[in-house]
Protein backbone atom coordinates (compact mmCIF):
# COMPACT_ATOMS: atom_id res chain seq x y z
CA UNK A 1 0.00 0.00 0.00
CA UNK A 2 1.63 3.34 -1.34
CA UNK A 3 0.81 6.63 1.24
CA UNK A 4 0.78 9.58 -0.25
CA UNK A 5 3.04 12.78 2.00
CA UNK A 6 3.83 16.29 1.10
CA UNK A 7 7.34 16.67 -0.55
CA UNK A 8 9.63 18.52 1.67
CA UNK A 9 10.81 20.23 -1.45
CA UNK A 10 7.88 21.63 -2.01
CA UNK A 11 8.09 26.04 -1.43
CA UNK A 12 5.26 27.28 0.41
CA UNK A 13 2.88 30.04 -0.91
CA UNK A 14 3.64 33.20 -0.60
CA UNK A 15 1.80 35.91 1.42
CA UNK A 16 -1.55 37.12 0.16
CA UNK A 17 -1.01 41.15 -1.08
CA UNK A 18 -4.27 41.33 1.50
CA UNK A 19 -1.62 40.18 4.25
CA UNK A 20 0.83 42.13 3.24
CA UNK A 21 -0.15 45.69 2.87
CA UNK A 22 -1.00 47.72 5.72
CA UNK A 23 -4.80 48.43 6.57
CA UNK A 24 -5.58 51.80 5.62
CA UNK A 25 -7.09 53.73 7.63
CA UNK A 26 -10.81 54.08 7.79
CA UNK A 27 -12.74 57.07 7.25
CA UNK A 28 -14.20 57.65 10.39
CA UNK A 29 -10.26 57.09 11.79
CA UNK A 30 -9.23 59.43 10.16
CA UNK A 31 -11.43 62.07 11.18
CA UNK A 32 -11.02 60.55 15.00
CA UNK A 33 -6.93 61.43 14.28
CA UNK A 34 -8.38 65.03 13.05
CA UNK A 35 -10.28 65.71 16.24
CA UNK A 36 -8.02 64.67 18.69
CA UNK A 37 -5.30 66.80 16.97
CA UNK A 38 -7.83 70.03 17.03
CA UNK A 39 -8.34 69.04 20.14
CA UNK A 40 -4.43 69.20 21.45
CA UNK A 41 -3.86 72.50 18.91
CA UNK A 42 -7.03 74.11 18.69
CA UNK A 43 -4.86 77.68 18.96
CA UNK A 44 -2.95 76.59 16.04
CA UNK A 45 -6.06 75.59 13.91
CA UNK A 46 -8.06 78.69 14.95
CA UNK A 47 -4.69 81.04 14.05
CA UNK A 48 -4.55 79.80 10.51
CA UNK A 49 -8.11 79.61 10.19
CA UNK A 50 -7.95 83.69 11.32
CA UNK A 51 -5.03 83.97 8.61
CA UNK A 52 -7.05 82.48 5.64
CA UNK A 53 -10.02 84.32 6.28
CA UNK A 54 -7.74 87.76 6.07
CA UNK A 55 -5.81 86.35 3.12
CA UNK A 56 -10.08 85.60 1.24
CA UNK A 57 -10.69 89.23 2.11
CA UNK A 58 -7.70 90.52 0.50
CA UNK A 59 -7.88 88.38 -2.50
CA UNK A 60 -11.88 88.00 -2.78
CA UNK A 61 -13.56 91.34 -0.52
CA UNK A 62 -16.41 91.10 -2.74
CA UNK A 63 -17.48 87.61 -1.52
CA UNK A 64 -17.85 89.20 2.48
CA UNK A 65 -19.16 92.46 1.04
CA UNK A 66 -21.06 94.51 -1.38
CA UNK A 67 -20.16 97.93 -0.19
CA UNK A 68 -17.95 100.06 -1.74
CA UNK A 69 -14.68 101.44 0.80
CA UNK A 70 -14.48 104.73 -0.74
CA UNK A 71 -18.27 105.90 -1.87
CA UNK A 72 -19.63 108.79 -0.02
CA UNK A 73 -22.58 108.57 2.02
CA UNK A 74 -23.46 111.50 3.82
CA UNK A 75 -26.85 110.75 5.10
CA UNK A 76 -25.24 108.00 6.55
CA UNK A 77 -22.24 109.52 8.46
CA UNK A 78 -21.30 108.21 11.91
CA UNK A 79 -23.79 105.04 12.05
CA UNK A 80 -23.54 102.84 14.77
CA UNK A 81 -23.20 99.26 13.79
CA UNK A 82 -25.95 98.02 12.77
CA UNK A 83 -27.45 94.91 10.50
CA UNK A 84 -26.74 96.78 7.17
CA UNK A 85 -23.62 97.79 8.33
CA UNK A 86 -22.02 95.80 10.63
CA UNK A 87 -18.67 97.84 11.71
CA UNK A 88 -20.70 101.13 11.68
CA UNK A 89 -19.84 104.01 8.97
CA UNK A 90 -17.33 106.87 9.18
CA UNK A 91 -17.56 110.71 9.38
CA UNK A 92 -18.29 110.38 5.68
CA UNK A 93 -20.54 108.12 5.38
CA UNK A 94 -18.89 105.04 4.12
CA UNK A 95 -19.36 101.43 4.83
CA UNK A 96 -16.38 100.99 8.07
CA UNK A 97 -16.92 96.90 7.36
CA UNK A 98 -16.11 97.43 3.71
CA UNK A 99 -13.32 99.56 4.44
CA UNK A 100 -11.63 96.99 7.11
CA UNK A 101 -12.29 94.16 4.55
CA UNK A 102 -10.88 96.02 1.33
CA UNK A 103 -7.83 97.19 3.68
CA UNK A 104 -6.52 93.89 4.34
CA UNK A 105 -5.31 93.85 0.78
CA UNK A 106 -3.13 96.93 1.10
CA UNK A 107 -1.14 95.62 4.72
CA UNK A 108 -0.97 92.31 3.52
CA UNK A 109 0.46 92.95 0.40
CA UNK A 110 2.92 95.55 2.07
CA UNK A 111 3.58 93.15 4.64
CA UNK A 112 4.40 90.47 2.43
CA UNK A 113 6.33 92.94 0.47
CA UNK A 114 8.33 93.82 3.39
CA UNK A 115 9.10 90.33 4.18
CA UNK A 116 10.49 89.15 0.88
CA UNK A 117 12.56 92.38 0.80
CA UNK A 118 13.81 91.72 3.98
CA UNK A 119 14.77 88.02 3.25
CA UNK A 120 16.08 88.57 0.00
CA UNK A 121 18.12 91.39 1.09
CA UNK A 122 19.18 89.26 4.54
CA UNK A 123 19.92 86.19 2.47
CA UNK A 124 22.55 87.57 0.21
CA UNK A 125 24.16 89.57 3.63
CA UNK A 126 24.12 86.69 5.73
CA UNK A 127 25.69 84.11 2.52
CA UNK A 128 28.23 86.66 1.81
CA UNK A 129 29.38 86.92 4.89
CA UNK A 130 28.94 83.42 6.48
CA UNK A 131 30.79 81.84 2.83
CA UNK A 132 33.59 84.20 1.90
CA UNK A 133 34.28 85.18 6.05
CA UNK A 134 37.71 86.94 7.00
CA UNK A 135 37.25 90.45 6.37
CA UNK A 136 33.73 90.61 4.58
CA UNK A 137 32.18 89.00 7.66
CA UNK A 138 33.92 91.09 9.68
CA UNK A 139 33.39 94.49 7.81
CA UNK A 140 29.29 93.13 6.94
CA UNK A 141 28.63 91.80 10.57
CA UNK A 142 29.51 95.10 11.98
CA UNK A 143 27.45 96.76 9.65
CA UNK A 144 24.66 94.90 10.71
CA UNK A 145 25.22 95.99 14.34
CA UNK A 146 25.32 99.11 14.14
CA UNK A 147 21.84 98.60 11.99
CA UNK A 148 20.71 96.68 14.92
CA UNK A 149 21.51 99.02 17.22
CA UNK A 150 19.24 101.25 16.15
CA UNK A 151 15.54 101.45 16.92
CA UNK A 152 13.82 99.46 14.18
CA UNK A 153 10.89 101.58 13.52
CA UNK A 154 12.82 105.14 14.22
CA UNK A 155 14.98 103.58 10.96
CA UNK A 156 12.04 102.72 9.31
CA UNK A 157 10.81 106.05 9.39
CA UNK A 158 13.92 107.66 8.45
CA UNK A 159 13.51 105.30 5.28
CA UNK A 160 10.26 106.49 3.91
CA UNK A 161 11.50 110.15 4.68
CA UNK A 162 14.30 109.40 2.44
CA UNK A 163 11.90 107.27 -0.22
CA UNK A 164 8.87 109.15 -0.03
CA UNK A 165 5.48 108.35 1.60
CA UNK A 166 2.81 105.71 0.16
CA UNK A 167 2.24 102.29 1.24
CA UNK A 168 4.80 100.70 -1.45
CA UNK A 169 7.82 102.87 0.32
CA UNK A 170 6.70 102.36 3.57
CA UNK A 171 6.87 97.70 2.96
CA UNK A 172 10.07 98.32 1.27
CA UNK A 173 11.54 100.57 4.37
CA UNK A 174 10.12 97.70 6.86
CA UNK A 175 11.92 95.04 4.81
CA UNK A 176 15.05 96.94 4.49
CA UNK A 177 15.16 97.59 8.34
CA UNK A 178 14.39 93.76 9.26
CA UNK A 179 17.13 92.29 6.78
CA UNK A 180 19.79 92.39 9.36
CA UNK A 181 17.59 89.89 11.67
CA UNK A 182 17.70 87.12 8.65
CA UNK A 183 20.84 88.19 7.56
CA UNK A 184 22.36 86.82 10.89
CA UNK A 185 19.99 84.20 10.80
CA UNK A 186 21.10 83.13 7.42
CA UNK A 187 25.06 83.76 8.21
CA UNK A 188 25.35 81.52 11.32
CA UNK A 189 23.68 78.76 8.98
CA UNK A 190 25.68 79.18 6.44
CA UNK A 191 28.68 78.90 8.75
CA UNK A 192 27.06 75.28 9.84
CA UNK A 193 26.73 74.31 5.83
CA UNK A 194 30.16 75.25 5.15
CA UNK A 195 31.30 71.92 6.64
CA UNK A 196 28.35 70.08 5.60
CA UNK A 197 29.43 66.54 3.33
CA UNK A 198 27.48 68.09 0.57
CA UNK A 199 29.45 71.12 0.69
CA UNK A 200 32.56 69.69 0.83
CA UNK A 201 31.68 67.41 -2.02
CA UNK A 202 30.55 70.09 -4.14
CA UNK A 203 33.68 72.08 -3.58
CA UNK A 204 35.70 68.64 -4.58
CA UNK A 205 33.64 68.30 -7.94
CA UNK A 206 35.18 71.67 -8.95
CA UNK A 207 32.17 74.07 -8.43
CA UNK A 208 32.56 77.63 -7.94
CA UNK A 209 31.25 79.68 -5.35
CA UNK A 210 28.43 80.88 -6.58
CA UNK A 211 26.87 77.92 -7.53
CA UNK A 212 27.41 76.42 -4.23
CA UNK A 213 25.67 79.20 -2.57
CA UNK A 214 23.08 79.04 -4.38
CA UNK A 215 22.22 75.32 -5.24
CA UNK A 216 23.59 73.92 -2.07
CA UNK A 217 23.84 76.76 1.05
CA UNK A 218 21.32 78.94 0.74
CA UNK A 219 18.39 76.52 0.11
CA UNK A 220 19.77 74.49 3.14
CA UNK A 221 19.53 77.78 5.36
CA UNK A 222 16.40 78.91 4.49
CA UNK A 223 14.05 75.99 6.62
CA UNK A 224 15.23 77.51 10.12
CA UNK A 225 13.76 81.00 8.73
CA UNK A 226 10.21 79.94 8.55
CA UNK A 227 9.38 80.70 12.02
CA UNK A 228 11.09 84.11 11.77
CA UNK A 229 9.31 85.22 8.54
CA UNK A 230 6.10 84.22 10.33
CA UNK A 231 7.21 86.59 13.34
CA UNK A 232 8.64 89.36 11.29
CA UNK A 233 5.12 88.95 8.65
CA UNK A 234 3.04 90.14 12.22
CA UNK A 235 5.97 92.95 12.71
CA UNK A 236 5.49 94.53 9.42
CA UNK A 237 1.88 94.87 9.55
CA UNK A 238 2.27 96.87 12.95
CA UNK A 239 4.78 98.77 11.59
CA UNK A 240 3.66 99.87 8.04
CA UNK A 241 -0.18 100.19 9.87
CA UNK A 242 2.02 102.64 12.23
CA UNK A 243 3.91 104.31 9.22
CA UNK A 244 0.18 104.63 8.18
CA UNK A 245 -1.11 105.93 11.48
CA UNK A 246 1.18 109.06 10.82
CA UNK A 247 0.60 109.86 7.83
CA UNK A 248 3.86 107.80 6.08
CA UNK A 249 2.05 104.93 4.55
CA UNK A 250 -1.04 104.36 2.96
CA UNK A 251 -2.97 107.55 1.90
CA UNK A 252 -6.41 108.65 1.88
CA UNK A 253 -9.08 107.65 0.31
CA UNK A 254 -6.92 104.38 0.56
CA UNK A 255 -8.45 101.91 3.04
CA UNK A 256 -5.49 100.56 5.43
CA UNK A 257 -6.07 99.35 8.55
CA UNK A 258 -3.76 101.91 10.30
CA UNK A 259 -5.41 104.91 8.22
CA UNK A 260 -8.33 103.56 9.35
CA UNK A 261 -7.25 104.14 13.02
CA UNK A 262 -5.58 107.12 12.37
CA UNK A 263 -8.96 108.77 10.48
CA UNK A 264 -10.70 107.62 13.86
CA UNK A 265 -9.05 108.55 16.24
CA UNK A 266 -10.80 112.24 16.02
CA UNK A 267 -13.77 110.69 17.39
CA UNK A 268 -12.90 107.96 19.69
CA UNK A 269 -14.94 109.52 22.25
CA UNK A 270 -18.11 109.70 20.32
CA UNK A 271 -17.35 106.85 18.33
CA UNK A 272 -15.30 104.53 19.69
CA UNK A 273 -16.31 101.85 17.00
CA UNK A 274 -13.84 103.62 14.22
CA UNK A 275 -11.12 102.91 15.76
CA UNK A 276 -12.23 99.46 17.86
CA UNK A 277 -12.62 97.53 14.69
CA UNK A 278 -9.73 98.10 12.77
CA UNK A 279 -7.25 97.60 15.49
CA UNK A 280 -8.59 94.46 16.68
CA UNK A 281 -8.26 93.18 13.34
CA UNK A 282 -4.34 93.96 13.40
CA UNK A 283 -4.38 92.66 16.90
CA UNK A 284 -5.87 89.63 15.80
CA UNK A 285 -3.72 89.08 12.73
CA UNK A 286 -0.70 89.49 14.53
CA UNK A 287 -1.30 87.09 17.53
CA UNK A 288 -2.50 84.53 14.78
CA UNK A 289 0.96 84.84 13.04
CA UNK A 290 2.51 84.82 16.19
CA UNK A 291 1.15 81.27 17.59
CA UNK A 292 1.73 79.62 14.13
CA UNK A 293 5.39 81.16 14.76
CA UNK A 294 5.72 78.91 17.80
CA UNK A 295 4.31 76.54 16.44
CA UNK A 296 6.99 76.27 13.47
CA UNK A 297 9.57 76.69 16.23
CA UNK A 298 8.48 73.69 18.07
CA UNK A 299 8.22 71.67 15.47
CA UNK A 300 11.63 72.04 14.16
CA UNK A 301 13.10 71.48 17.88
CA UNK A 302 11.65 67.96 17.49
Amino acid sequence: MTTTSESPLAVAEPPSANTARPTPPSPSGRATSALRWLGRHWGVALSALVLALVVLWALVPGWFTGASPTEIGGAQRLRPPSGDHWFGTDQLGRDQFARVVYGARASLAGSALAVLVGVVLGSVLGAVAGWFGRWVDAVLMRAIDVVLSIPGFLLAITIVVLLGYGILQAAIAVGMTSAASFARLIRSEVLSARTSQYVEAAVAGGARPRAILLRHVVPNSLGPTLSLVTVQFGVSIIWIASLSFLGLGAQPPSPEWGRLVSDGRGFLASNSYLVLYPALTVVAVVLAGNRLARHFAERQKR
